[in-house]
């Protein structure tokens, strides 16, 4: 698998990739940690959407497995 990779990418574009991902990935944690006091005060009760997103899925779920048999 690393073989195709490799063949595909040269090692430049390999360690501009490792080097984005990494940059990238610190910038999200940053700016998630400068706004997580106005996260905490705008978002409060998200959880509860999700909770009722996962219920829909699984009600359309339970209504597949119903009618195909």
């Amino acid at each position: 698998m690393l073989e195709i990779i490799y063949t595909m990418f040269s090692q430049g574009q390999l360690v501009f990739a490792g080097l984005f991902f990494v940059a990238f990935v610190i910038a999200a944690i940053y700016a998630y940690r400068k706004d997580l006091k106005i996260h905490k005060e705008f978002y409060k009760g998200n959880y509860k959407i999700l909770i009722g997103f996962v219920v829909f899925i699984g009600i359309l779920f339970l209504i597949k497995v119903f009618f195909k048999r």
